[in-house]
């Protein structure tokens, strides 16, 4: 059984915030910490005060989590960033709402003496004494200190005050992993109410000493414990008074915890065995249970209820049998062809989810060269002849208004060149498209054709496949890299404009160039000519895509099973120090790495594109070593340099690390392996929410005298998959029950929280 702890987080968009440019701009965008541990950077919106941002985080962290801050930084090319403003989210305020913190928040002023982190290693000892007992306080080290000088280090030293005395330790120079070793003695006496501080602080030469962060102690209960030892997490000083919140704008965030505890793996098994068995009888089953979910499932939830669904039977290899179940449901309520998959229902939802997991690789091989293009060039495009701006141009030295009809031709030609470029991408991909992919596909275009067979809907089956690869898969990458992880950056104005028109065309396309999508649009009309190449290009390369037969499916999934998929790639700069001394000079090369679950590699040029930015890095190295049994508790963060280590001082090269081993914060990606209880312990939480809908379902399916009962036994309505759900989710919760308690553990009953 474990305990698993996650964040939801949509960073919508921010409103009139303050200019930090001459330009009465600002360059805006968040950086999100857990704990002080950066781990999400949006992407930079410029010369904006009101961002917007839309961006989506799934977060996994440990239980004992403090608070997520956000902060809005001003993003400057030749000085450092200015810090905007920050909103804190404690784990309390997550845990009071239960469907998630939705809404506006006023950025708050960031106070350097409330920006703490690290912890300090503390002995506290009640002692006897020739009068009276006596306080020792023993300060050992601290680590992961902020840095606070120009040199990225401190020069802390702590300050112990009690009763009005105060002590003060050495000054350890540039570390922000001291080691003190030193103890201080205080009277003590009995029933005194007057608590312990023990403060640390950065040592200035010229300026004022900076504040590190406070441990405060209850001396009453160390009275009664006599003795505590451990680490202490450093608290922020809280005592100066706020100004008017709302001077420095707000931010609009979305933001939901989630406490799962998962039983072991066996105590899902009947309710994942229950699930499987309907997916692999299909339309056949005696209660259609997994429509029976789909309609007890609301709106708002669907779509989580999709992706997890879509995990667990892709774990059990019946991704494709359970997308074809849910393909026939659709296909038996839709009367007219032209309506087909356009709901929001659970076969849209669930094949969105699909292609994200199974085809991203894919969608990065076809689109990714494309989009580079469109951002390198950074050409002006515009088709509607109501948006036009005039530019000048050179000609023959001279410069004349280019005129609305060149700007039109021109941007109708680049706009032919990227689609153009993209169409025969994706034609030559056929064998690139993973199996599954395929296979579902093929499921799909005979699923429709057998429902719509007739001449005049022969476009149907394509418009159908299309519905899902254009408008629903590649479509959104196009409008949206940044949040497919094509680009690192959100587009600047212009580019947008390129990628809408773009995705437009694609969408023309996938429509199979329909007079209903030429009818929207007029302006769009110099494309023709190339949309109706595509349809012919789209359709050929639809045929070749769903012919794909058992043998060949099999044959293509083992040898992408043989081929270890990288968690993560691209690449990252290797510092290098030359020589010694004053003079020291340093350089950077690029190498290109690679992070599979079996080695990190590293190569001259690049295999691929990757977005690659320090925290994925990091998440991706957690993922890959969590089940590392020989994971090192603590490491060095410096460098053995001489005689001695650079962060914390120490001159034995052998001695433990000085700071502790974080892998538990991790980002969710789209290539994450699955994990089956979690997706089990999802289900069995949203199928409970619904329990009360599905009873009364059943209620109006039963028969016979008992038909206004639900089933109370396991021996009730034998074969009834319902009376078997219920009696799993009975099982499941009985489990719950009787395991330890599966909400967050609260803070412990001593002095402070020691950080073990």
């Amino acid at each position: 059984m474990a305990k698993r702890s996650s964040l939801s987080i949509r960073i919508v968009e921010g409103k009139n915030l303050p200019a930090k440019d001459i330009t009465g701009s600002s360059d805006p965008y968040c950086i999100v910490k857990v704990d002080n541990e950066p781990i999400i950077r949006t992407a930079t919106v410029w010369k904006t005060l009101c961002p917007f941002w839309g961006e989506e985080y799934e977060v996994h962290l440990p239980p004992t989590f403090h608070s997520v801050a956000f902060y809005v930084m001003d993003e400057d090319a030749l000085s450092r960033d200015d810090v905007i403003g920050k909103v804190c989210l404690t784990r309390d305020t997550l845990a009071a709402h239960p469907k998630g913190f939705s809404g506006w928040a006023h950025l708050t002023e960031v106070d350097p003496d409330e920006e703490v982190q690290g912890e300090i290693h503390l002995r506290l000892e009640v002692v006897p004494g020739t009068r009276a007992c006596r306080l020792r306080c023993s300060v050992l080290e601290a680590r992961d200190l902020a840095p606070k000088d120009r040199n990225g280090a401190s020069d802390p030293f702590v300050r112990v005050r009690y009763n009005g005395r105060t002590q003060e330790t050495s000054i350890v120079k540039k570390s922000c992993y001291p080691r003190w070793n030193e103890t201080f003695e205080f009277e003590l006496e009995e029933g005194a109410a007057d608590a312990l501080c023990v403060e640390a602080w950065d040592w200035d030469l010229v300026s004022r000493n900076d504040f590190l962060g406070k441990v405060v102690v209850n001396v009453q209960r160390l009275w009664a414990a006599q003795r505590e030892e451990g680490w202490f997490r450093l608290q922020p000083d809280q005592s100066k008074s706020r100004r008017e919140e709302g001077h420095l704008g707000s931010l609009q965030l979305e933001v939901q915890l989630r406490d799962e505890t998962v039983l072991p793996s066996g105590c899902y098994q009947p309710l994942v065995q229950l699930l499987c068995r309907e997916v692999k009888l299909g339309n056949q089953g005696p209660g259609q249970l997994i429509s029976l979910i789909e309609e007890t499932t609301s709106t708002e939830c669907r779509q989580e209820v999709a992706t997890t669904l879509l995990k667990l039977f892709l774990g059990q290899g019946l991704a494709k049998d359970f997308l074809d179940l849910l393909f026939q449901l659709e296909l038996s309520r839709t009367c007219e062809a032209n309506t087909l998959f356009r709901s929001n229902s659970l076969a849209s939802k669930s094949m969105e989810s699909f292609l994200k997991v199974a085809g991203m690789r894919y969608l990065h091989g076809v689109l990714g060269p494309i989009i580079d293009r469109v951002f390198e060039e950074k050409k002006y495009v515009e088709l509607d002849p109501s948006k036009v701006e005039v530019k000048d141009v050179g000609c023959s030295g001279l410069h004349r208004p280019q005129t609305e009809a060149e700007v039109l031709e021109q941007s109708a030609q680049t706009l032919r060149a990227h689609l153009g470029a993209l169409l025969s991408a994706l034609s030559r991909s056929v064998r690139a498209c993973p199996a599954v992919v395929r296979a579902t596909f093929r499921q799909l275009f005979r699923r429709v054709r057998e429902r719509f067979p007739s001449a005049q809907d022969e476009n149907v089956p394509f418009i159908a496949v299309t519905s899902f690869l254009c408008l629903r898969f590649v479509s959104p990458a196009i409008l949206a890299p940044k949040l497919f992880h094509l680009r690192e950056r959100h587009a600047d104005a212009r580019t947008s404009r390129t990628l809408l028109l773009l995705a437009k065309a694609v969408q023309n396309v996938g429509n199979m160039d329909t007079p209903a999508s030429r009818a929207k649009e007029t302006w769009m009309e110099p494309l023709q000519p190339t949309v109706r190449q595509g349809v012919a290009q789209l359709k050929d390369f639809i045929t070749k895509l769903v012919d794909i037969q058992e043998k060949d499916e099999l044959d293509l999934q083992r040898a992408l099973s043989l081929q270890a998929p990288p968690v993560k790639e691209g690449p990252l700069f290797i510092h290098r120090t030359k020589g010694k001394g004053p003079l020291t000079s340093s350089s950077f090369k690029k190498l290109h790495f690679s992070l599979t679950m079996e080695a990190l590699s590293f190569a001259k040029t690049p295999s691929s594109k990757c977005v690659n930015e320090l925290n994925q890095w990091l998440s991706a190295l957690r993922k890959v070593c969590i089940n590392n049994t020989g994971l090192l508790g603590s490491y060095h963060p410096g460098v053995f340099r001489g005689d001695k280590w650079s962060c914390c001082l120490q001159r034995d090269k052998t001695d433990l690390g000085c700071n502790k081993t974080r892998s538990w914060v991790t980002l969710q990606e789209w290539n994450d392996p699955l994990d089956h209880d979690l997706e089990a312990q999802l289900i069995y939480r949203h199928l409970l929410g619904v329990e009360a809908a599905l009873r009364e379902k059943h209620r109006q399916l039963s028969t016979g005298p008992e038909a206004g009962r639900g089933p109370t036994g396991p021996g009730e309505a034998p074969g009834d998959p319902l009376a078997e759900l219920f009696q799993v989710l009975r099982d499941l919760q009985e489990a719950h029950r009787s395991s330890p308690a599966g909400s967050p553990p609260s803070e412990p009953s001593r002095i402070l929280e020691l950080q073990t």
